[in-house]
């Protein structure tokens, strides 16, 4: 019997086609623009990256939702630091830009840089590509991310290397410790909960609610060696998804329900 279709499910995804994408595609071609533009003239990367703050709590407003930080103590620890959360949905990169008050660069998988707006901005700002699926050029990748440590830019990684199916974390690549201790800088466990709910990855529809960025306590790296990256990477998996509990399970069961009601 074929289920019957949900009402609320209807609004969300009438409400998404007809007014939401639509004023997301208008605010991130002005807000990519007005990048483009303050590029050619600031070359520290300070007005974009406020450019881009302003658009991802813009994009934020316009999905209808709102961002609790807790724990921002531990995000003035430290001037420089990789920064690393769990990635839960396109949104997650938004509530990042919207919640972290400091400039900073992102490793991103380099399928993001031929996208019109989003990749001229990534480009244009200094962030850096990674690919996920050639290990020598992934390292190779790295290396631009350990010298922009070491020159003073904090940077951030989603250490699954790609959003989660059902919301539950998955297994971590050794990216964001290698990071760490080659630049023998902390590693700050960051926790995205309720954003995978908000677009879950089987729907392009806006399911708003309350989003929630954790910061935990920095993971200190000095003294370290790259053989110790696995080790060190289990230690942030493990942070992440203490922050996460019982969060977790609570967005993977609604995402997931949520998504189901939309193919409804």
């Amino acid at each position: 019997m074929r289920r019957r279709p949900n009402p609320v499910s209807w609004f969300h995804r009438w409400r998404t086609n007809l007014i939401q994408t639509p004023v997301l595609t208008v605010v991130t071609a002005v807000y990519g623009s007005l990048a483009l533009l303050v590029s050619l003239f600031d070359k520290s990367g300070r007005a974009q990256h406020r450019i881009a703050q302003a658009w991802a709590r813009a994009c934020v407003w316009i999905a209808g939702s709102h961002i609790t930080v807790r724990g921002a103590e531990n995000l003035r620890k430290h001037a420089v630091a990789v920064y690393a959360a769990n990635h839960t949905s396109y949104m997650d990169t938004p509530v990042v830009f919207a919640s972290l008050p400091f400039q900073f660069r992102i490793l991103a998988k380099k399928e993001l840089w031929p996208i019109a707006f989003i990749g001229w901005y990534l480009n244009r700002s200094g962030q850096i590509p990674i690919d996920t699926v050639n290990t020598h050029a992934a390292r190779s990748s790295l290396s631009g991310g350990v010298k922009a440590l070491r020159a003073g830019m904090p940077l951030f990684v989603f250490p699954e290397g790609g959003r989660t199916q059902t919301g539950e974390l998955q297994p971590f690549l050794s990216g964001a410790a290698y990071l760490a201790i080659r630049a023998q800088v902390p590693l700050v466990p960051i926790a995205l909960d309720g954003v995978y709910d908000l677009l879950p990855i089987h729907t392009h529809h806006f399911y708003p609610g309350e989003l929630t960025l954790s910061v935990g306590e920095p993971i200190e790296t000095r003294g370290m060696t790259v053989r110790q990256a696995e080790e060190l990477t289990a230690r942030l998996r493990a942070a992440i998804g203490e922050m996460l509990q019982p969060e977790a399970m609570h967005s993977a069961v609604t995402g997931r329900e949520a998504a189901l009601h939309a193919d409804a």
